[in-house]
């Protein structure tokens, strides 16, 4: 009785009208003489006017009840977008990781292992020619198998770059690093000649090996690693602290794919030389002679300085063919 009730309450006007046109109908039908014409009209007027009200009533609603659906639509659009993001977000974060100590030696090992292509940017290039150049060449000989690296480094005829290198290495340590050796202006000059000689002793000596060396005006604070697989950032620091932070991204991520167009963008605004035609042209021995050097730098259009004497070269091949790891670890 009480739903009955409740439902009456919730649909009075149209119960009005229903009983209004009841009435009237009934008193019409028994007995003509209890109510003249003008009153069966304004009955049937104001039976009208209760209908036309519950229409317009039922309109409003159906009006209300519209816009809160498209409400409620353009939320669960709204919601749909942030879970996507958030998925996207959560998708990218997989492929991101953070390396402290032995794990950074570990991951660059692991990307060396089966690349195709490396790229590089950097300092000098010194743990590149010690370690990541010759062992990637190595496996790639092992399989057979092409090998492509691209390398950006200090530009060693720019003094001030050299100068500003060597002040930043060492306001990061005073003591030598596993070359034995300090940083100075000098040094970061030698290194990037080092690293320009290398590449060109490997390429004669492979022939698998498309190389190219970019020399940048410019220092960056990270090192660079970008192989088939991964992208390795470290801070480009020579004594090795195992509290520094790494990033390793994973291919497939959007930042792999962000960075390694960055690589290349800056790639291109190197001063890039021309090393296949001058491995081409003048033949290096297992161990490089000071005049065979001096032509390849010429061959190059990067002539050494005139200040460097015999004794200069010889170091810049020993650190090209034998170089030592400035992390003492690889």
């Amino acid at each position: 009785m009480s739903r009955f009730a409740k439902w009456v309450v919730k649909n009075a006007d149209g119960v009005i009208a229903l009983v209004l046109g009841g009435v009237i109908a009934l008193v019409a039908g028994f007995d003509a003489n209890i109510i003249n014409s003008n009153q069966v009209n304004g009955g049937i007027l104001l039976t009208l006017a209760v209908l036309a009200a519950t229409l317009l009533r039922d309109r409003v609603r159906a009006g209300v009840v519209e816009r809160d659906v498209t409400q409620v639509m353009h939320q669960l659009a709204a919601l749909d977008d942030k879970v996507a993001g958030t998925q996207h977000a959560l998708d990218a974060a997989s492929n991101l990781r953070v390396l402290r100590g032995s794990a950074i030696g570990k991951a660059l090992a692991d990307a060396r292992r089966d690349t195709q292509s490396w790229s590089f940017k950097g300092g000098t290039g010194t743990f590149m020619r010690a370690v990541t150049l010759p062992e990637c060449i190595d496996r790639a000989r092992a399989d057979g198998r092409a090998l492509t690296m691209h390398l950006e480094i200090l530009d060693p005829t720019n003094e001030d770059v050299c100068e500003h290198y060597a002040g930043f290495q060492r306001s990061v340590s005073t003591t030598v690093d596993g070359t034995g050796e300090v940083w100075t202006a000098g040094r970061t000059a030698k290194e990037s000649f080092a690293t320009v000689l290398a590449a060109c002793w490997y390429r004669q000596r492979y022939r698998l090996l498309t190389i190219e060396v970019g020399l940048s005006p410019t220092i960056t604070t990270f090192r660079w690693d970008l192989s088939s697989n991964c992208l390795i950032m470290t801070q480009l620091i020579t004594q090795a602290d195992p509290r520094e932070p790494a990033l390793l991204i994973e291919r497939g991520s959007t930042y792999y794919d962000r960075y390694a167009t960055e690589l290349l963008t800056s790639m291109e605004q190197a001063r890039r030389l021309p090393i296949e035609q001058a491995a081409k042209s003048v033949p290096l021995s297992d161990e490089p002679s000071v005049e065979e050097t001096q032509k390849l730098f010429v061959a190059l259009n990067l002539p050494l300085p005139a200040a460097y004497d015999d004794t200069a070269v010889s170091e810049i091949i020993r650190k090209a063919v034998r170089p030592k790891n400035p992390y003492g670890r690889s």
